[in-house]
């Protein structure tokens, strides 16, 4: 029998990664709606799917019954065996550590709030539930992938004003030298995550914001993150779209940051800047309905916001803006508010139909789903499968 050349094999790999990339986005398909989503005859969909099977990329599992006449077809689910990815979330107030399979479900999770955000004690911390882990699920661990709410480039942080960091690299979060370690912004992964599956899936250009401490976000367009040469993109909050009296600890003045979040809504209440200021704006928002000048201090953030976005979909001409966070809080809270502020910013063409703003169905999972696709995206390759084709090999070897 004639080898396969290597176009031959290639062809083979780009098939099993479409099934796969597929598998991830959509969990729970069956193959006849695999074939038909891939435009695949179904002699190809079985030989793709038997393959990954061997390989322990994919399973089939009955379906429930749906009440119809006739057996359900089985769906295609996440191998029980199969790659994960390590994902961690590092808040102003808490970690997040979880283990992930392919098409996004936490298999395992573990999680606890900051004793002190110094960054050595933080880094340790998570860096032992990453062993920990690693340990549990041995080869199965494909990547670990860290959302941060800071500003990030490449795998160090540059500056998280909530956490007081500056230029701290997390490095040491990698578990050893073959394993990747993605590194990104919290609020442009939840973004990702947002665009692919989430409140954005379908739309080709999606604007992701959220606010918690100050805004944060990203533009996805086909499902990519636009995020800067340097991973760096992202900050809208730091726009000048405020006040240019204001200094913002990033180092710039007039950051829109300063507008719209719980340190906007304290200083329009006369009070002193919150240490966390997160809380202090659910307070706030909680008085509103009863207290006047509780509730001034939430129409003015509301409309900051409002206006923030506007400017953004002028300068980006997204189809779609989503919002998460504080937020969401704010347009239920004082919808006419964000709504006039929104109108006020947009370009007058755009004021017909502007970009509906909608809120995010993921909410604070986003951020764990996006650092998750993500890192599938360096493993759902070529020299990923490969690798993972290997490694499964030497285990089973080890087994025997």
């Amino acid at each position: 029998m004639e080898r396969p050349t290597h176009r031959m094999r290639d062809l083979r790999h780009q098939g099993a990664l479409a099934v796969l990339r597929h598998l991830h986005r959509q969990p729970g398909v069956t193959r006849s709606e695999l074939a038909r989503a891939l435009d695949l005859s179904s002699g190809s969909a079985t030989d793709l799917v038997a393959r990954l099977k061997r390989l322990r990329l994919l399973d089939e599992v009955a379906s429930a019954p749906s009440g119809g006449r006739g057996r359900p077809s089985p769906t295609l689910v996440a191998h029980p065996a199969g790659p994960l990815v390590c994902v961690v979330d590092i808040s102003h107030e808490r970690w997040r550590v979880a283990a992930v399979e392919l098409g996004g479900r936490i298999v395992q999770h573990t999680s606890g709030r900051h004793v002190d955000r110094e960054p050595d004690a933080v880094l340790d911390r998570v860096r032992r539930e990453i062993a920990a882990c690693r340990r549990r699920l041995g080869h199965r661990i494909r990547a670990v992938s860290v959302a941060v709410a800071a500003t990030v480039r490449g795998t160090e942080v540059v500056q998280a004003a909530t956490l007081g960091w500056r230029r701290v690299s997390l490095e040491p979060l990698r578990p050893a030298a073959d394993v990747p370690l993605l590194v990104g912004n919290d609020a442009s992964l939840a973004g990702l995550a947002e665009a692919r599956r989430g409140a954005g899936a379908g739309v080709r250009v999606v604007l992701h914001l959220t606010v918690e401490v100050g805004v944060g976000g990203v533009l996805v367009v086909d499902g990519d993150l636009l995020d800067g040469a340097t991973g760096a993109g992202g900050e809208f909050g730091h726009l000048p779209f405020g006040d240019p009296t204001l200094r913002c600890p990033c180092g710039a003045t007039g950051c829109w940051d300063l507008l719209v979040d719980g340190r906007a809504m304290a200083r329009q209440l006369g009070q002193p800047a919150p240490d966390d200021p997160r809380t202090a704006a659910e307070h706030i928002l909680a008085a509103a309905p009863r207290d006047p000048a509780a509730r001034a201090a939430v129409d003015g953030a509301a409309r900051a916001l409002g206006r923030g976005v506007g400017g953004l979909v002028n300068a980006l001409d997204p189809a779609l803006v989503t919002l998460s966070g504080l937020a969401v809080d704010l347009s239920a809270a004082a919808p006419r508010e964000v709504d006039a502020g929104y109108r006020a910013g947009l370009m007058s063409f755009r004021r017909g139909q502007p970009p509906p703003l909608v809120p995010s169905t993921l909410g604070p999972d986003g951020r764990i789903a996006g650092a998750a696709d993500a890192a599938f995206d360096t493993v759902l390759t070529v020299p990923g499968i490969e690798a993972w084709s290997r490694s499964t090999a030497r285990v089973r070897e080890g087994a025997t």
